[in-house]
């Protein structure tokens, strides 16, 4: 009877090798992706599922792409085993996402889940002891395998029970990735661009922003964390937020992502860049939205302005004078 494994990829190489060591034994393997706002290996607006996609349809396996919703915002707000030096609960993520990948595999009727992750490479959620507790904690205890350093650990059910050959696991440790790039080259898997993956949460520059959408918000909107990777970001009420995008191609993404009752100015009077006002609207908050936007046209400072307003199909037009210095503008960006 050929056995089944769940595996988390993410498309980068340590879970990338993880599966294609389980494939070798010949273990049937299914994967599962979880998309969020704050991956940083892939643009803007693609995502660490499609490096994921293009590693399931390369190895011939199924996938399964899910997202992470609002249960998963308020785990960032109020994580149990707190956060790293960012905004970044890595213990309560790993035991979130290996919660997710128990129930899929009841499901599926699979037998055990396997993850990419390294003894000692990451500092919070891959510490023996912390390793310990995410197993534990998310109800896998014995039925979660982690090919790459299983021989760090006792073996778990699926090496007991003969479904897996332990002897050819690994016991890779540390932050180096030359085992896994050796590895890599003997399975014979290349085309890995995101080797340590990436996460928004853990950079600093980004916190000051995601603890404001906190601060701000009265429901959580997993559209307003996506927008963090857009454009330069002003607080000018407790409910509203002005993104002036930096190119055409954020303009656009801005563009699409604004919701009814929120706005778009333009500067009418020569070419200007695109300024979302998100949240609550009021011809005051316009008219700081509006000097705000004509910091970054080539609008002379002190010189009348027209500004085009389109919320949802109604176009409406005001002047204005461009008159709000860059230190005040300054004094309101995230």
């Amino acid at each position: 009877m050929q056995r089944k494994a769940i595996a988390l990829l993410s498309g980068g190489l340590d879970s990338t090798l993880a599966v294609k060591v389980l494939l070798e034994q010949g273990i049937a393997v299914e994967a599962l992706n979880f998309t969020s706002p704050f991956c940083t290996c892939t643009g803007k607006n693609a995502g660490c599922k499609s490096e994921a996609v293009r590693v399931a349809e390369e190895f011939k396996i199924p996938i399964k792409v899910m997202h992470k919703g609002a249960d998963y915002l308020e785990i960032i707000r109020n994580p149990k085993h707190g956060h790293g030096k960012g905004m970044n609960p890595c213990v309560d993520c790993r035991i979130y996402l290996l919660r997710k990948a128990k129930e899929y595999m009841e499901q599926s009727g699979a037998d055990f889940v396997i993850t990419g992750e390294v003894l000692g490479q990451r500092p919070m959620s891959q510490r023996r002891d912390t390793l310990r507790i995410i197993e534990r904690e998310s109800g896998l205890e014995g039925l979660l395998l982690r090919p790459l350093s299983a021989k760090h650990f006792n073996p778990t059910i699926p090496e007991q029970q003969g479904w897996v050959d332990r002897e050819k696991l690994l016991s890779i440790s540390g932050r180096s990735r030359k085992e896994q790039f050796d590895l890599a080259e003997e399975l014979d898997v290349k085309n890995y661009p995101c080797p340590a993956g990436g996460c928004l949460l853990t950079e600093l520059s980004f916190v000051g922003k995601i603890r404001d959408v906190f601060d701000h918000s009265d429901e959580l909107n997993l559209r307003d964390f996506r927008l963090l990777k857009l454009g330069r970001h002003f607080r000018i009420g407790r409910r509203t937020k002005v993104i002036v995008g930096r190119n055409e191609s954020e303009n656009e993404l801005l563009e699409r992502a604004i919701q009814p009752g929120e706005a778009a100015l333009r500067w009418k009077d020569g070419k200007s860049p695109l300024a979302a006002l998100m949240g609550e609207s009021s011809p005051e908050l316009l008219e700081r939205a509006a000097q705000i936007l004509l910091r970054y046209t080539k609008a002379e400072p002190g010189a009348a302005a027209t500004i085009a307003v389109t919320c949802g199909d109604t176009g409406t037009e005001f002047g204005t004078t461009n008159s709000m210095d860059e230190a005040a503008v300054e004094s309101v960006r995230l």
